[in-house]
């Protein structure tokens, strides 16, 4: 077990009590058994686990991982039960007492405090590994999507020098051992690029509904020290669509490919908040919308789901793995860790796109429900904050309503923050992907956003030049095109 999941399991129980606990945990709507994450505090505030659990991995109070059953042994005394279910359903405390000898059992109803999936909408996690030190990959990743209740979970193969990361058993493709009606699991690709000095190399991206490896599955220092920074990492997303698969760029856009792929139209989806240890990170990629380039949001956990992270795509259906996928691809979606979020501008959802006259209002509403408070409700257009709300004691229910005066193209999104914290001790937070608006004259904010790019670009093109490790020429060259490709997009912008 890593220190990191030490620090976040607490301190387990040796199970030297004498009292037996069983537990059944049960959906109350259809009265079936549904694993979930469970937490068992003893009377000396211990937590207590069956022995050999899975695990929850992160950081915030610790749990494990039960198939709708379970069974403990605690000491006399007060004890408590948490039972979670993804983020859809009310957290439920059960609180006994513990006799000195015997078995206690219990029936645990859980409850929806929301039913997205009713309305269309479902949830998946783009972005999962699991690393060199988890010995049971197989239990894990089949209790993952059902303990978070996601219907679309990815896992992906990566290389980082000669780490064995655990995921890396799987063969890119649809995982049907794993995998039900209800529960499609899939393991993609993470291609990827670091390098010392600018922006930290090309960038990583996720290879999803791929059926071979992309190869190279990384190049330059995340091989050896002699591998060269070759090819781009857009040769990989041009490889993933001859494939009919989709690109998805990580970590918020870091990398210095990120514009130039982006612009030569060869990202399918964003990945916003992951690794979720980070801040809520959004000027690239508003900077990107401003651009004019469209640009569905996603998110994932990155490293186990470690957060409560997820992307729901808008089928208006039941859930079916195609539909998914291309809900995403059109920017039907929100991004959360728990709120429901909703947003319509002129009566359209996220990815569509509506015309109007320069400096014409379009009406615009954004509505949440939360099983935790939110602080803070916004509107943007084109990146500025045109509409909030600041609540001081949180509210769980609402909507923002604003007219937005649209005097050139540009982007309206949603977004929800809150001070309060998960059981994974991650601030709340909700973000729709944009509805476009066209009027047929460009924005200040597009000449800005293309000018920062051109800049960008040029900068990265001096790494290349000079920094880049190459086997020939003509391979250093192919990069300084491809790169001078994406910024004649963002210099076409400023004429």
């Amino acid at each position: 077990m890593s220190a990191l999941q030490k620090s976040a399991f607490g301190r387990l129980a040796t199970n030297r009590g004498n009292v037996n606990v069983t537990g059944s945990i049960i959906d109350k709507d259809s009265g079936e058994q549904v694993p979930a994450r469970v937490q068992v505090t003893g009377a000396s505030g211990n937590f207590i686990a069956p022995d050999n659990a899975i695990q929850k991995v992160g950081q915030g109070a610790p749990f494990f991982y039960s198939d709708g059953r379970f069974a403990v042994t605690v000491n006399k005394g007060p004890t408590r039960v948490v039972v979670e279910r993804g983020t859809e359903y009310v957290p439920t405390t059960i609180n006994l007492e513990a006799p000195s000898h015997g078995t206690v059992t219990v029936d645990i109803e859980i409850e929806r405090w929301s039913d997205l999936g009713n309305r269309g909408w479902h949830p998946g996690n783009t972005h999962i590994h699991y690393d060199e030190k988890e010995t049971r990959p197989d239990e894990r990743l089949q209790l993952d999507p059902r303990v978070e209740d996601l219907r679309m979970t990815a896992v992906s193969i990566l290389k980082r020098w000669d780490f064995d990361y655990a995921t890396n058993k799987y063969t890119p493709g649809m995982l049907t051992e794993f995998s039900s009606d209800h529960h499609h699991v899939q393991c993609g690709e993470e291609n990827r690029h670091d390098a010392p000095g600018r922006t930290s190399g090309y960038g990583h991206i996720m290879l999803l509904n791929i059926h071979n490896v992309v190869d190279p599955i990384s190049r330059g220092l995340l091989v050896d020290s002699f591998d060269p920074d070759y090819p781009p990492l857009s040769y990989a997303c041009d490889d993933t669509r001859r494939q009919g698969g989709i690109v998805i760029w990580c970590h918020n856009g870091q990398g210095m490919e990120a514009p130039v792929a982006a612009a030569l139209g060869k990202v399918d989806a964003f990945n916003l908040f992951d690794p979720n240890w980070a801040d809520a990170e959004y000027d690239i990629y508003y900077r990107m919308l401003n651009a004019g380039i469209k640009l569905p949001a996603s998110t994932g956990s990155d490293w186990f789901v470690c957060s409560a992270n997820r992307v729901y795509a808008y089928t208006g259906a039941e859930f079916e793995y195609g539909g998914w996928l291309t809900a995403l691809k059109n920017g039907a979606t929100f991004i959360t860790n728990g709120p429901a979020l909703s947003l319509e501008v002129d009566g359209q959802l996220p990815g569509a796109e509506v015309n109007a006259k320069p400096g014409q209002n379009l009406s615009s509403i954004a509505s949440w429900t939360s099983h935790y408070p939110i602080s803070r409700a916004e509107i943007l257009y084109n990146g500025s904050v045109v509409a909030s709300n600041f609540y001081p004691s949180g509210t769980k229910m609402g909507n923002l309503k604003a007219d937005i005066c649209v005097p050139a193209d540009g982007w309206i999104v949603a977004r929800l923050s809150s001070s309060t914290r998960d059981s994974f001790s991650q601030p709340i937070f909700a973000h729709t992907s944009p509805v476009y608006i066209k009027t047929g004259l460009k924005s200040a904010e597009m000449k800005n956003a293309a000018a920062f790019f051109d800049q960008e670009i040029e900068d990265s093109l001096i790494w290349v030049g000079t920094k880049g490790k190459f086997y020939n020429n003509r391979h250093r060259k192919e990069v300084i095109d491809l790169f001078r490709e994406g910024q004649q997009v963002y210099k076409s912008m400023l004429k």
